[in-house]
């Protein structure tokens, strides 16, 4: 029987390719990133999916899931997210085929045969040796499962099941049982509900909906209630306890039975609505066929040559998918507001994406960008701030700036029509403006009175040091959406504000450069040294020095002065004035050492957002060949098509999207109308856009050896940047590289890219 099954999931798998036949999504390995610090959901999901319908077996895993073969699946549930770090959230829904013995609600087994691709997931139960395959629509999820015993059989649906369970109330970033109802509406049809709170971001209570439809009618049923089976029992209603209901089939045609699970957050009627809108059938490959259709529309976007290596075409495509993952489009899904304007939810979280993932998207989905950032206003106009680390329907988690201002002012400056930037700077304005209150981690940003008051965030607040680099840097967006939107005051304002970073440059040395980010009081006095820990009624300190990491030695992972890094790597964070930070450091061959120490000595962590912009630093001392050197180093050293191929969280794509611009040979300075340019992994890119227009990179000659940038030309005429502008990719062209063995010693010397203190200043 076992060889049948084998046989069955190679077929698949052989449909799979067919499908895929000279297509872009072909190239998409789900798994990459699954072991390791990864954490990619590893389900099938529709771009920007609602519904991500996948197998849990690690409760405390982000996506639920570890390749782990020894850990066996107790189920599969129908919400997730990707790539995400700290506490995890949802693993809502939990559905489970079983075989035989239905005395207990827990039922798990372990797995073999399991394949993945995109759209699909498929795995053999052991247990019971019930092959389970999965894929998906938007809204929808498609479950087809293959029996092998001839005693019952039946199908569990969990409601009291999810991820990061705490048995401790208000546990922080874990998750908390609120309440769960079920009712069994026909022979083919079962509907309810779970309630759930918490997670990473502290979220108040969501709730989701859920409607599962069968193809064949299951003979009779059980409820329960807690841990109490109550047989042909039609309704559990909601009393604060765990529901769910084991569904039992005999006599299965074929042994097969499908189901559709529909999700919603408004009702289990919209959960129904939901299945019958987008899956109006009962074909499971005409549903991964559309699934793949649709990525495809997308992922075809960028073409790059066909004799690419494999290798590169599956870490590069597979980059792309992982960023249009989240966040999700929930529009007309918000139970809070209603309306017919757009809605998205799991910015989980802007820190980690407006660096390189919202410009992936505006470049190769602006339409989508709009959508997204339409509903940040939204939330805006309904919940008083914008989100910063969203997810389940509530703000919830700041780690350091306001950066939806960031991802604003990238939509302004790339020419992204369709929204509102007057409220846009109304919004901003509103987290410079007004302190969140509470506890100062929800949204909007922390220390604000300090910040506005001192001109930096002292260390009567947490996370002091990062915060006042990323304010700085909102501050700037604020000003140039404020000059674009005709508000002079608030642009001079704002502008001047962007130089707040400064307050806290302390001219010190530490391995042979000048000049760092170090913590001030409230008294505008420097600390030297932190309170570490208390041990027989004496306090000790500890010396406070720019490698120094507070965290989780002396204080709470959120308690640091820096989030996630020393100053070492947050001291070279000013992307919107580094031309005063290579001034400050003491001009540009003190700047290139310093560049050099960070990597050299193992200062610099690949896996940290805040140094995603830092191996391209060297452009800014006219040396893209050394940023060019670093660029390929870190990720030829650290990223690869394997299971461990991405060497951080992937951060809801963060990771990802930086990996796909740098083999394109472009990368975003977020915020800014500009991309830097660099040595390519690709001998030609084309990136059909949506308004039609290509935009083409080719480099010629490329090699292993011939791996710096000679020469440019834009449409046949000489380009002497080592950056191009947006608008000038949005306008179509080529844009050639003649490559070399050697750097040039002409090409992206002259003309550096722009900083903050080389404008003059409007008033």
């Amino acid at each position: 029987m076992k060889k049948s099954r084998n046989a069955i999931f190679i077929c698949l798998a052989l449909l799979i390719v067919s499908l895929s036949n000279a297509q872009n999504h072909r190239f998409v390995d789900p798994m990459i990133g699954s072991e390791g610090l990864g954490n990619v959901f590893v389900g099938p999901s529709c771009p920007y999916g609602m519904i991500k319908p996948g197998p849990d077996n690690d409760l405390n895993a982000n996506s639920g899931f570890t390749t782990d073969m020894t850990k066996p699946i107790y189920g599969f549930s129908q919400v997730h997210v990707s790539g995400t770090g700290g506490g995890a959230k949802y693993g809502n829904v939990s559905v489970m085929p079983v075989s035989g013995d239905f005395e207990t609600i827990k039922q798990e087994s372990l797995r073999e045969n399991e394949k993945v691709a995109l759209g699909y997931y498929g795995a053999l139960l052991k247990k019971w040796n019930i092959q389970t395959q999965i894929t998906t629509s938007d809204r929808a999820a498609f479950y087809k499962f293959v029996f092998d015993s001839n005693a019952k059989n039946a199908v569990k649906i969990d409601l009291g099941r999810y991820l990061d369970e705490s048995i401790i109330p208000d546990g922080r970033e874990a998750q908390q049982f609120v309440g769960s109802q079920v009712e069994v509406i026909s022979d083919t049809e079962v509907r309810g509900y779970t309630k759930v709170r918490g997670g990473w971001n502290n979220g108040s209570t969501y709730a989701v909906y859920f409607s599962a439809v069968f193809d064949q009618p299951f003979a009779h049923f059980s409820t329960w209630k807690g841990e109490k089976f109550f047989p042909n029992e039609k309704n559990q209603v909601d009393n604060g306890k765990k529901t769910g209901a084991m569904l039992f089939f005999e006599s299965l045609a074929n042994k097969t039975l499908n189901m559709k699970i529909g999700i919603s957050f408004i009702s289990s009627l919209k959960a129904r609505e939901n299945i019958d809108n987008e899956i109006p059938h009962w074909d499971f490959k005409k549903e991964l066929a559309e699934t793949q259709q649709k990525w495809e529309n997308l992922l075809q976007r960028v073409e790059v040559e066909k004799e690419a290596s494999v290798e590169k075409k599956t870490m590069f495509y597979t980059g792309l998918y992982h960023t249009m993952l989240m966040p999700v489009d929930r529009t007309g899904e918000n139970p809070l507001w209603e309306n017919d304007s757009p809605y998205y939810d799991d910015f989980y979280a802007i820190w980690d994406t407006y660096r390189s993932s919202s410009p992936l998207i505006t470049l190769l989905d602006p339409k989508r960008e709009i959508d997204i950032v339409n509903a940040m206003l939204q939330i805006y106009k309904r919940d008083g701030y914008l989100p910063e680390a969203r997810s389940g329907n509530s703000n919830g988690r700041t780690q350091g700036g306001s950066n939806a201002e960031v991802v604003i002012a990238d939509a302004f400056v790339k020419g992204l029509e369709g929204i509102n930037y007057k409220l846009a700077l109304d919004a901003m304005l509103k987290d410079a403006l007004f302190p969140p209150g509470g506890n100062e981690e929800k949204e909007g940003r922390g220390g604000l009175v300090d910040y506005n008051r001192l001109g930096y965030v002292s260390t009567d607040y947490v996370r002091s040091g990062n915060r006042t680099l990323e304010y700085s840097y909102n501050d700037f967006c604020l000003a140039i959406v404020a000059k674009g939107t005709k508000r002079k005051g608030e642009y001079w304002r704002f502008i001047k504000q962007a130089d707040n970073w400064q307050n806290l440059w302390r001219d010190i040395e530490d391995n042979g450069s000048r000049g760092f980010i170090m913590p001030k009081d409230s008294n505008r006095k420097w600390v030297d040294s932190i309170q570490c820990a208390a041990n027989n009624g004496k306090i000790s300190y500890v010396p406070y020095t720019p490698l120094a990491q507070d965290w989780p030695n002396c204080v709470c992972w959120w308690c640091g002065v820096f989030y996630e890094a020393s100053s070492w790597e947050y001291s070279l964070s000013v992307p919107h004035d580094v031309a005063m930070l290579i001034k400050k450091t003491g001009g540009n061959e003190a700047f290139k050492k310093r560049l050099n120490t960070l990597f050299d000595k193992g200062f610099y962590n690949v896996a940290n957002e805040p140094s995603f912009l830092s191996p391209n630093l060297y452009h800014w001392i006219g040396r893209p060949d050394l940023s060019n050197d670093r660029i390929h180093e870190i990720i030829d050293k650290n990223y690869n098509s394997s299971r461990n191929g991405i060497p951080g969280n992937d951060d809801s794509g963060a990771m990802s999207s930086w990996l796909a611009f740098h083999m394109m040979g472009l990368y975003p300075n977020a915020g800014q109308s500009y991309y830097l340019i660099n040595s390519p992994y690709f001998k030609q890119t084309v990136i059909h856009q949506e308004n039609g227009k290509d935009f083409t990179i080719k480099a010629k000659n490329l090699s292993e050896k011939d791996k710096y940038i000679k020469s440019v030309t834009l449409n046949g005429k000489a380009f002497e940047n080592a950056f191009i502008e947006h608008q000038d990719i949005v306008k179509g062209g080529v844009l050639e590289f003649e490559m070399a063995a050697t750097p040039s010693k002409t090409w992206g010397t002259k003309q550096v890219p722009p900083s903050k203190s080389d404008e003059v200043i409007e008033e």
